[in-house]
């Protein structure tokens, strides 16, 4: 069997998984499609993180941002003060459908312009910091971003804001969001997998490896460093109006958690493996699968178990779990291994 065919065919068994997870356990649909979302939020900060060499704390804005736009814009424009239709003649019918259905389409498409324009503005500014500079400057920008929305009366201020409720039955809007963060995932996995084998790949690779080698061979690495802050920043203010209602609620803690999935972004990716693509999606994985069993059986003592979970993580796995796998069998990853060089006597191979 050749290795595309092995690849179609795990990508065929995952995507029927997923297609069937809803209805094969209904009482985790939530939890479910929580779990695409976290995949998401590992994917997207690994593209910076590990594909490029930049870690940020601060693609919780981008998040944050799609929350707060997709949430107003629905309530502004399609829904009045109590959640109701609003009238005939202004710019909804009153169709609860159709103003739910389209006012979040709006919302979404008018989160991602503006969360593309922060990332953009902000990324040609801040991406020449490098290192702990850059961390600690991303950092500042998700709190600030945190106490404008905390202080924005607008949007709730302290308070918060109610996201227009979703219009079906009982369950149908965690089935609708289910579906919804399976295919932004599934659609950010293939992008992500299309851009790493270009020359945009390359560069952000190179970017990492040694960037003022990468200036010298004519590379733009700001360009190249903002493009990829843009692409992270499409892809999370997607999940973040999807999230938001979701939650049906929306304030500082939900848009901005820097504390949690801000946080939780950096560990999933370095759990699974940094600079792989599969590595964010197997460690997003089991970190919300673990996360939920100390949830459920460790209630009380659910953050010291996680706390702990994040210690194994940088301690027992540096690399990663695509690193370890790939150091214990490095041919299956299609690194050539010289058996002779690996057997043979230090000496032997110090003369060489």
């Amino acid at each position: 069997m050749t290795d595309a065919t092995r690849n179609l065919l795990l990508y065929a068994l995952i995507g029927l998984i997923g297609l069937l997870a809803p209805y094969l356990a209904p009482a985790f649909r939530v939890q479910m499609a929580l779990l695409w979302m976290m995949i998401l939020f590992a994917l997207t900060w690994d593209l910076g993180g590990g594909q490029m060499g930049y870690n940020s704390f601060g693609n919780i804005v981008f998040f944050g941002i799609g929350c707060y736009v997709a949430a107003v814009v629905q309530r502004d424009l399609f829904f009045a003060v109590g959640g109701q239709p609003q009238a005939t003649g202004d710019l909804a019918t009153v169709s609860p459908l159709f103003n739910y259905f389209n006012g979040f389409a709006v919302g979404l498409a008018l989160a991602v312009i503006i969360a593309l324009a922060v990332a953009a503005a902000l990324g040609s500014g801040i991406l020449g910091l490098r290192g702990h500079y850059f961390a600690i400057c991303t950092l500042g920008v998700g709190v600030a971003a945190g106490e404008i929305a905390s202080g924005w009366d607008y949007i709730g201020a302290g308070s918060g804001m109610v996201a227009p409720i979703f219009p079906g039955g009982p369950g149908q809007n965690a089935i609708f969001f289910y579906y919804f963060f399976f295919a932004l995932a599934a659609i950010c996995f293939f992008t992500l997998k299309w851009l790493y084998g270009t020359r945009f790949g390359l560069a952000i690779n190179a970017i990492r490896d040694d960037e003022d080698k990468a200036e010298a061979m004519g590379i733009h690495t700001t360009r190249y460093k903002t493009v990829a802050w843009c692409v992270a920043a499409f892809f999370l203010a997607l999940a973040g109006g999807a999230f938001g209602h979701l939650n049906n609620f929306i304030d500082r803690e939900v848009a901005f958690p820097g504390i949690t999935f801000g946080v939780w972004m950096v560990l999933m990716a370095i759990l699974g493996g940094q600079g792989t693509l599969w590595g964010p999606v197997i460690g997003a994985t089991i970190f919300h699968a673990t996360q939920e069993l100390f949830w459920t059986y460790f209630i009380g003592w659910q953050r010291v178990a996680l706390g702990l979970l994040i210690v194994v993580i940088v301690v027992f796995f540096p690399l990663g779990i695509m690193g370890w796998l790939r150091s214990r069998w490095p041919e299956r990853f299609g690194e050539t291994v010289d058996l002779e060089a690996r057997t043979a006597p230090i000496s032997l191979r110090e003369t060489r």
